[in-house]
């Protein structure tokens, strides 16, 4: 077993079902979400089993959609002493939304979350780190909303999201909003993707942990780890009407990812998104 960081990182889980992915947006209808079946309810009991067994704590960012349909779920974050954070509620990329449907979705889940748990929601990610430039409006909508941080930029050029020149640490945004980005690392003066996701199941586990590792002892920071519940389910059904490189980005490696997420949990030391960043 590799010997445990001293820097605490932050582990984080972003609670949506397979079909819910902006990846298959093109291919699944929202009006058919409640017709296909469901495996968020056990894919984040087993996220939840898993985190027990070695002592993790966690944040959630859950939709405000799976809440209605699966309280327990949210119940049951709480009750084991993890962060229960906002995804917001249907996993509409704010770039897609207007500013009033923003807020109105970002109230909605708030509102939806706190009404299950009977806890503070401060919490809040935008689906597919879907704060950019064109958008940073988004930070003043939070605040005034009662969300005290975001995790929701991405610093790296991808073609879904991403403020390549952000910074790659937490800061304040003018609205007093913190804003803690999903950890990047720096090479040859360009930022690469070291915070979870499609990218944990791209590298050899060996490159995702050197990343962090980069993280905690050169730039002295915490890193942000994300995954999906859905990242642990190799047997969720298949969407070939989706486009190859879709099927290649969701697919790739989902028998690999509980296994490496073992390793990763014993080779570095795991915190609260909240504890961590709201000193």
């Amino acid at each position: 077993m590799t010997k445990k960081q001293n820097i605490k990182n932050a582990m984080t889980v972003d609670v949506e079902d397979y079909f819910q992915v902006s990846a298959f947006e093109q291919c699944i209808s929202r009006e058919d979400w409640d017709k296909l079946p469901h495996r968020v309810e056990e894919n984040s009991n087993r996220i939840l089993d898993l985190f027990e067994t070695h002592g993790i704590k966690s944040t959630f960012f859950v939709l405000g959609w799976v809440a209605e349909r699966y309280p327990d779920i949210v119940k049951r974050i709480v009750a084991q002493g993890h962060e229960l954070a906002s995804h917001g509620y249907g996993h509409q990329r704010a770039t897609q939304q207007s500013r009033i449907e923003f807020k109105t979705d970002i109230t909605k889940a708030k509102t939806i979350l706190e009404d299950i748990s009977g806890v503070q929601v401060t919490g809040y990610r935008a689906p597919s780190y879907s704060i950019s430039k064109e958008n940073l409006w988004t930070q003043d909508e939070l605040f005034d909303a009662g969300y005290l941080y975001s995790s929701s930029v991405y610093p790296v050029k991808h073609d879904l999201y991403g403020i390549p020149d952000a910074s790659r640490f937490s800061y304040r945004c003018e609205s007093g909003l913190l804003e803690v980005p999903v950890t990047t690392v720096r090479i040859f003066n360009k930022n690469f993707p070291a915070g979870g996701g499609g990218f944990f199941r791209f590298y050899p586990y060996s490159i995702s942990r050197w990343n962090i590792r980069q993280v905690n002892e050169k730039d002295c920071q915490t890193a942000v780890f994300y995954f999906h519940p859905w990242e642990i389910d190799p047997k969720q059904p298949k969407q070939q009407s989706a486009s190859l490189k879709s099927r290649f980005r969701h697919y790739l490696n989902l028998n690999k990812t509980e296994g490496r997420l073992i390793r990763l949990f014993n080779d570095f030391e795991w915190g609260r998104m909240d504890e961590l960043f709201l000193k």
